[in-house]
């Protein structure tokens, strides 16, 4: 894991879409990476102050919920046969995309995690410090986690077993666990629906698909429009009736108006402020004035970023659920969560539940490992802001918003007792080990060491200088 991290790390870099490259070249670099250069800064005072609570929050938990979790496989990509070289590695019972496709689109009538408790991933994650919750309302596959009144294609319909549960409206009941705890909410979008007869013709069966629409939209423009009437629909549909949310997120980057997909994003958002004025929009990778926060996904950029962003990545090896998984090691998790804060961005960290609904046991037990860290060391994190340099080595920087500049040292080797703070910090003459509270004097050359009742974690220490 950790070489994955320096990996993404060291691979991340500003993409400049267009020049000499086809038009899947251009979506496949969209989904994963990021467009800093095209950034639309908002100009509403309500939605700019939804931002600085955005970046105030720092950490939020991603699910991807849906029924692609009974098969451990990837969360709705299977089915595009295009995608199959990387999309299908986890199907080894078939080698029949056809087959594949009628076995995903059946797994709705077996689609019953009966151990999904909403209160229960609500205490999880505020016990461990994240501040909102990205769910999964509807994925690719066209699925709906909640009871839309647009389709019968969800899991409150009747030919779904869990849509006589309880917890059958799984976003109502999940998104009022986390607002019951104080705890934002946002609300996953997929912009493509690959179950809608206006997107994919009979659900893709019988034909080589993609992830664009199955027909010429331009040839077709009626069944474009019905698409597009659709999608603000649901759109409006979860605001009005699911919200408030701190922001839409909407995936899927091949849905906008250069690739010929014009769903007329602006207005639906528009739209939706008039219900909530303060609503985020996150049209991911499309560079428009409905991307208020860009979304590198399993990415660090490589430096600090002024504008808002957030990293999406899993704490396992995929977004969905996979059976026997492994999990980022909490010293992983830590540092990479650091890295990230101090150039200035969120973490949106994935988990996904397993087919009963329950979060796997070791995965709960990193984000324990992750909340004890943030006890005692949240205040060098929450509502801070850039700090030059950023980062140094072993270093991180990041500054309160009364003007307190923090310092967490990441521990890669042994930790050491006395410790030295790079050029660029400027000059102090106290740290205090935000831990402990214990107070070690700085020399003038910017070394310090820890005091006899302190100690380092072995994982990073953050330090309040002054």
């Amino acid at each position: 894991m950790k070489k994955l991290i320096a990996a993404a790390i060291a691979a991340s870099a500003l993409v400049v879409h267009g020049a000499g490259k086809t038009e899947e070249e251009i979506i496949q670099e969209g989904v994963h990476t990021y467009m800093p250069e095209n950034y639309h800064a908002p100009t509403s005072a309500a939605v700019k102050a939804a931002l600085e609570r955005f970046r105030d929050r720092k950490l939020g938990l991603m699910v991807h919920f849906g029924i692609y979790n009974q098969l451990g496989i990837h969360e709705s990509w299977p089915l595009v046969d295009e995608e199959a070289s990387w999309s299908r590695r986890l199907v080894d019972w078939t080698g029949d995309g056809e087959e594949l496709k009628r076995t995903y689109w059946s797994m709705y009538r077996s689609f019953n995690p009966v151990r999904l408790q909403p209160e229960v991933w609500a205490d999880i994650a505020a016990r461990n410090g994240f501040r909102y919750l990205v769910l999964t309302t509807k994925h690719h596959d066209g699925f709906c986690m909640y009871d839309s009144k647009y389709t019968d294609w969800k899991v409150t319909a009747k030919d779904c077993p869990f849509s006589s549960h309880k917890y059958a409206d799984v976003c109502r009941n999940v998104f009022d666990a986390f607002r019951a705890r104080g705890l934002g909410v946002v609300c996953y979008f997929s912009k493509p629906d690959w179950h809608h007869p206006d997107y994919w013709e009979n659900c893709g069966m019988g034909r080589h698909v993609t992830r664009m629409p199955t027909y010429d939209v331009k040839a077709e423009p009626e069944r474009w429009a019905r698409f597009r009437e659709y999608t603000r629909n649901q759109l409006l549909e979860l605001v009005a009736g699911y919200g408030p949310f701190d922001s839409l997120w909407l995936d899927g980057g091949q849905v906008q108006p250069k690739f010929g997909l014009d769903i007329r994003i602006e207005e639906i958002v528009d739209e939706a402020r008039k219900i909530q004025p303060d609503l985020l929009a996150v049209d991911r990778t499309a560079g428009n004035t409905c991307e208020d926060v860009i979304t590198p996904e399993q990415t660090v950029p490589p430096k600090a970023l002024e504008i808002p962003w957030e990293t999406c990545t899993p704490l396992g090896t995929g977004f969905s659920y996979r059976y026997d998984d492994s999990y980022m090691p909490v010293k992983d998790l830590v540092h990479l969560f650091v890295d990230i804060v101090a150039k200035g961005g969120n973490l949106a960290l994935d988990i996904a539940p397993g087919p009963d609904g329950r979060f796997p046991r070791t995965a709960v037990e990193r984000l324990d490992g992750l909340g004890k860290w943030l006890k005692a060391n949240g205040e060098a994190i929450y509502s801070t802001r850039l700090c030059p340099p950023h980062r140094s080595g072993d270093w991180a920087f990041t500054r309160g918003k009364g003007g307190e500049t923090y310092a967490i040292r990441l521990w890669t080797k042994a930790p050491e007792r006395t410790l030295e703070l790079p050029d660029g910090i400027g000059r102090f003459s106290k740290a205090v080990h935000l831990a402990t509270g214990a107070v070690s004097q700085i020399s003038k050359d910017g070394t310090f060491s820890f005091a006899a009742d302190a100690w380092p974690d072995g994982i990073a220490d953050a330090f309040r200088l002054e």
